[in-house]
């Protein structure tokens, strides 16, 4: 076998070649791109051995180890499609083996690229090979992250605003219940301060919200009408003045921010209904398009990339962790994890509880155990992993009775 240590950098890569004997046959300095990834290449075939001839090519590029610090980007891509075993190092763990090689602290893009190709060496059976997913499900990968990223963005913008109507217009908060419903948007961006959202009509508060849809027009918009209109302290012209512009600037980001999110979840729903496991995924409790789509997304869809379910379930970082010295024996939550793919799986835990009669009777007995809220989702997403990961062996859907009957015989 040849091992491959590539230190990547935003615009070239240090590479280092090593034989079965860990005795180095050649470093180089390697451009980003086409060139690089050739160049590289060539670097490789110039120590192929002989008896690699007799070889099918897919099967001696497969004898061609290479450890890397990314998992993503199209060198990496590149270097799969030429079907080398590509294993993608954590930054912490090429650390932490650096200290085997040097305990000066010493650190060189040469020095790391050594260590990456002594660790595809030496260590590979303790590393996960980059799974070759399906574009589909690269793509999906892709929108649904960034999805989910404008989330987390309107999050922020809408907790910014709220900060701010709180210094000096505080009876919005009042009025609105949702910072970021299209009626709180509209009215606001018309009447961003106190006195002018004293000015609104019933008539303007009325029409705001039947564009919305909501129910009860006439008795909301009395509500929203007599609050902005109730007497409260005020700021200084001039500091009411400022506030009213960062308002209305906040507000029209919270409304780009919206409609694109709309749009691309949009993207995320096309991309899913069109994946081969879309059916299972939509089949599970509490799972609907757009969390299915981060779920299969993160987890991806390469054969074998779990070896069973409790590799899915550390990699969702769902399954907990054991800490054990002497007489000490501590189990806690495994922080170290996909933390989107954690996040989508917590929601999928949550929702589950109204559509699964089984996932509502097991959160039910964790906390009846006195396990705090989180906990108990933390362990109905891990048992939910479980039944996907099942569910997904077996190609077939999700079945209530069969999920739940050993939980069901042990309660019992």
């Amino acid at each position: 076998m040849l091992f491959v240590g590539d230190d990547w950098a935003e615009d070239h890569h240090d590479v280092e070649v090593v034989g079965e004997d860990g005795r180095r046959l050649a470093a180089r300095r390697l451009p980003e791109g086409p060139g690089g990834i050739a160049a590289l290449h060539a670097l490789i075939a110039r120590f192929v051995p002989e008896e690699w001839a007799e070889l099918d090519p897919l099967a001696a590029a497969a004898r061609v180890k290479v450890g890397i610090e990314t998992d993503r980007g199209p060198w990496v891509a590149a270097l799969s499609a030429a079907r080398y075993e590509v294993f993608a190092i954590n930054p912490m763990s090429v650390s932490r083996y650096r200290d085997r090689h040097s305990t000066s602290g010493a650190k060189s893009d040469a020095g790391d690229a050594h260590v990456l190709a002594e660790i595809v060496r030496l260590d590979r059976a303790h590393h996960r090979p980059v799974a070759v997913d399906s574009t589909l499900s690269q793509a999906m990968k892709l929108v649904a992250r960034s999805h989910q990223s404008l989330i987390w963005e309107r999050t922020r913008h809408v907790l910014r605003l709220r900060s701010t109507l709180r210094e000096y217009f505080p009876a919005a908060l009042v009025a609105f219940e949702d910072l970021d419903s299209s009626e709180a948007l509209e009215l606001l961006a018309a009447a961003p301060d106190p006195d002018r959202a004293a000015r609104l009509s019933k008539a303007r508060i009325a029409a705001a919200l039947r564009r919305a849809h909501r129910r009860k027009v006439a008795e909301r918009a009395e509500i929203i009408y007599s609050t902005l209109r109730d007497a409260a302290l005020r700021q200084p012209d001039a500091i009411q003045a400022a506030f009213a512009v960062i308002t209305a600037s906040e507000v029209r980001l919270i409304s780009v921010l919206t409609g694109e999110i709309d749009s691309l979840g949009e993207v995320v729903a096309e991309h899913f209904g069109r994946h081969r496991d879309a059916d299972i995924y939509a089949s599970q409790p509490g799972l609907g398009v757009t969390l299915g789509a981060r779920i299969l997304g993160e987890f991806g869809d390469a054969p074998g990339r779990y070896v069973d379910a409790r590799a899915r379930r550390n990699y969702a970082g769902t399954s907990p962790i054991t800490k054990a010295s002497g007489t000490k024996r501590v189990v806690l939550a495994r922080y170290a994890r996909n933390r989107r793919l954690s996040d989508a799986v917590r929601q999928w835990a949550l929702g589950s509880l109204r559509g699964s009669p089984g996932a509502r009777t097991y959160y039910d007995t964790m906390r009846d155990r006195k396990i705090g809220h989180e906990a108990a989702l933390r362990q109905l997403g891990n048992r939910l992993v479980g039944i996907l990961h099942g569910c997904l062996k077996t190609h077939t859907l999700y079945d209530e009775t069969i999920a739940w009957a050993h939980w069901n015989t042990l309660a019992a």
